[in-house]
């Protein structure tokens, strides 16, 4: 590879469904690479897989990528000097390809009906196509030249098989597992190109579009790993070895409990989403959860994707997308794989919701208020975020955390009125009354909070005794933020309000 050539990587997904995220981190690690490198990022949409082809998905992905702030180049909706960057829309280039390696020997033609492929398979264990069964099968290289024409001229089925020769060396330079040595005797001859559709398959079609579209470096998942040794033999049928691309075979995501790959049943099984946005299979209707609808934030999934499979040498965890560009390296990506602890995905999420503004949190909750017809003061909205969102891991905990502070309680929680409320707290929360009354300065918790407390020292009773079942009367259970900052959105009015109305309800107070 020539050493001058600008950094061009390519994420490539197949639309066949909702985008894994195990393809988000891919397409993440090749952003950050391009970004760090000055680099450009290519989108391509490998589409000939035609039977397994998925309406909706492809805008589906670019929807997702966008959401993440995962910016491309060019490619597929964004444009560009290599145009097309579908698959499906660039028949006619394969075929010359497909051609090239058929005239140079490096390819045959293939007859084999799927019933002879599936007999072969019952009567051989482990069969595969290759250069000990090959002499043995319907193509190019066991028929005339004549009875090939024949053939293909009456419209016979076939496909394109690469040429591989037995007991060579093949050595894959991967950027991340070093050198990996594969014998050419284990390989298949794949299929390159099948004449029912005119399509290439993922291995030429790749292979083809990187070369065109000067793909400096291949950054993908370790599943394409066992593909990467006949990819670089084709880079040498076609003589290209000068400008074959470095490749990088990620660590796999592995599932948060047990052995495998991560997979959507584990998300279902766990509780936590597998996919980017929510995804309807319109085939049967299920939907599966997003980490966008579930209330995640861009920020967090990138942060928490970054560091499954590389790390920056440092304690450090928290990054911005601008951080994780500054200090990205391949070379700091792991070899095993990565086990997704869904649980650390929510942790960041926290850590991100908890340096969102006030105003921004704000947008969630409104439209909820609204739906439900509940009056609310902007300015107390905002006060009332801040003073719970320290709680929250979504935005949507948000709700039932300070809901307390705009609905006034009706009911008591039991368990806190029989633990809490003891003989002589009726009397006391009585007698606190007038010294709130009293007061001039009520937005002022720290004010407020040592009025209290000097009121107890002279009562000669205890700060607890007093401030639990305050608590109570206000929100009607034990929880919600510090007591006096409760006070103070509530307001005066609205505090002693609540504060009788309490007494009242439960037959305790007296005039």
């Amino acid at each position: 590879m020539h050493t001058d050539r600008k950094i061009r990587v390519r994420f490539a997904p197949s639309p066949t469904g909702a985008l894994h995220i195990g393809g988000v981190r891919t397409a993440l690690y090749n952003y950050l690479f391009a970004k760090r490198n000055g680099g450009d990022m290519v989108l391509r949409i490998e589409d000939t897989d035609t039977n397994r082809y998925v309406p909706n998905a492809e805008k589906y992905i670019i929807e997702a990528l966008n959401w993440l702030n995962i910016k491309f180049d060019e490619g597929v909706s964004f444009g560009g000097n290599f145009a097309p960057y579908r698959q499906s829309e660039r028949k006619e280039i394969y075929k010359s390809y497909v051609n090239q390696l058929l005239d140079t020997g490096k390819a045959y033609i293939a007859f084999d009906s799927p019933e002879n492929l599936e007999e072969k398979h019952t009567q051989i264990a482990n069969f595969q196509y290759d250069a000990s069964t090959r002499i043995a099968m319907l193509n190019s290289l066991t028929l005339s030249k004549e009875e090939v024409e024949k053939r293909i001229a009456t419209g016979e089925k076939y496909v394109v098989r690469v040429k591989i020769e037995p007991n060579e060396d093949i050595v894959v330079n991967d950027l991340i597992r070093g050198e990996v040595h594969i014998n050419s005797s284990i390989l298949d001859d794949k299929v390159l190109y099948k004449s029912f559709d005119g399509l290439p398959t993922y291995h030429l079609a790749n292979i083809v579009d990187d070369h065109l579209m000067e793909i400096t470096h291949v950054i993908r998942g370790e599943e394409w790993l066992p593909s990467a040794p006949l990819h670089v033999l084709l880079y040498r049928a076609f003589g290209w070895e000068n400008t074959m691309p470095r490749f990088a075979h990620l660590p796999l995501l592995l599932k948060p409990d047990g052995k495998g790959k991560l997979s959507k049943r584990d998300g279902d099984r766990l509780g936590f989403p597998v996919f980017p946005l929510d995804w309807i299979d319109e085939k049967t209707g299920e939907k599966s959860s997003g980490y966008r609808e579930a209330g995640y934030f861009p920020e967090a999934v990138i942060n928490f994707l970054a560091l499954l499979g590389w790390n920056s040498g440092t304690e450090q965890e928290i990054f911005s997308m601008e951080e994780l560009i500054q200090i990205f390296s391949l070379e700091r990506c792991s070899k095993s794989g990565a086990k997704f602890d869904f649980e650390k995905g929510k942790w960041f999420n926290h850590k991100y919701l908890q340096v969102r503004n006030s105003e921004n949190l704000a947008k969630y909750l409104i439209p909820v208020f609204k739906e439900k017809n509940i009056d609310f003061d902007k300015n107390k909205l905002l006060e009332a975020i801040d003073a719970v969102k320290e709680r929250a891991t979504f935005p949507k905990d948000l709700f039932d955390l300070l809901l307390f502070f705009f609905v006034a309680p009706q009911d008591f929680n039991e368990n806190d009125v029989k633990k809490r409320w003891k003989e002589e707290t009726s009397q006391l929360l009585t007698e606190l009354i007038p010294v709130l009354e009293s007061m001039e300065n009520f937005d002022n918790e720290y004010l407020t909070e040592e009025t209290v407390k000097q009121w107890c020292e002279q009562k000669v009773c205890n700060l607890g005794s007093v401030m639990n079942p305050f608590r109570l009367t206000l929100v009607g259970e034990m929880k919600g933020p510090q007591m006096f900052v409760v006070t103070k959105i509530l307001g005066k009015n609205e505090t002693l309000k609540r504060l009788k109305f309490a007494l009242e309800k439960l037959n305790l107070f007296k005039q």
